[in-house]
């Protein structure tokens, strides 16, 4: 097992703070982790006539456009659970509200170097409405896809956040369960 020895905020803003951690490993020898810590986020699939409802956006950090699930975080100190962000997320990128919320599981982003966790939500008996989107999100757009649709997107690269890759996953096992 990994012991922290000593741990140094290297920064933070209002998303994420890093770390560097100095360890001793199970041998003895030490080193140094970087860690981006950040709250937890909810990833909501929603599914409606054998189909999905991505949300489509420019993300900054990898330069490009893709098709995803809505997801997000709570902004600042938030105390409502993770459904309602589910459900809040679903609405604000999406506009539509959600009959039904079931947990299909909960991961982790990127454990490698993050101790963010994500809490995965399917959303069903969904009722269409406006979208309600930061200001972060005025370039979002969003569409429904057939499945067969989502599957050939992921094949050409169109889908490529692991979050959504992962959640169809989950997916796929929930309804082989």
């Amino acid at each position: 097992m990994i012991e922290a020895l000593s741990t140094r905020e290297a920064y933070r803003n209002a998303w994420m703070t890093v770390r560097e951690d100095v360890v001793r490993r199970p041998d003895g020898s030490t080193g140094i982790y970087g860690v981006v810590d950040k709250p937890d986020f909810a990833i909501v699939v929603p599914f409606v006539d054998g189909g999905f409802w991505l949300v489509e956006q420019f993300r900054y950090t990898v330069g490009r456009r893709a098709w995803e699930f809505p997801q997000g975080s709570w902004p600042g100190e938030n105390d409502g659970s993770q459904e309602d962000l589910a459900r809040a997320e679903l609405q604000e990128e999406t506009g539509m509200r959600a009959g039904e919320v079931r947990h299909l599981a909960h991961f982790y982003s990127a454990y490698g170097h993050s101790s963010q966790g994500c809490d995965l939500y399917l959303a069903t008996e969904l009722t269409p409405g406006p979208p309600e989107r930061e200001i972060t999100e005025q370039d979002m757009v969003h569409r429904w896809f057939s499945e067969d649709d989502f599957r050939r997107m992921i094949r050409k690269g169109d889908i490529v956040d692991a979050a959504t890759l992962s959640a169809y996953t989950y997916v796929l096992l929930d309804r082989q369960a």
